[in-house]
């Protein structure tokens, strides 16, 4: 199992496990530099290949929102983690 901490200074991130996707739900705190970043992830997945790994929208007051396929996850979590909207990732048995 994956676990991650959030960087509180920067974003508050909730998921919602769906059956087959994940639901994030993203608010910046501090939006310079890390909306820029935000969107460098979602380039990320939208210039792959395969056109279903994640969603991303947008809501009003700097809110942010990624469906994210179960196969994908992992991929998703490391990048929120590179770009610095997590303080740390870990697998837990």
């Amino acid at each position: 199992m994956l676990t991650y901490r959030c960087n509180e200074e920067v974003a508050v991130i909730t998921e919602v496990v769906n059956e087959e996707d994940v639901e994030f739900r993203i608010r910046l705190l501090q939006e310079e530099p890390y909306l820029g970043r935000l969107k460098e992830i979602r380039r990320y997945f939208e210039d792959n290949d395969v056109y279903t790994d994640a969603l991303f929208y947008i809501y009003k007051n700097h809110e942010y929102g990624a469906i994210v396929r179960k196969a994908y996850y992992t991929d998703f979590v490391l990048a929120l983690m590179k770009h610095g909207l997590f303080r740390s990732v870990e697998w837990k048995d």
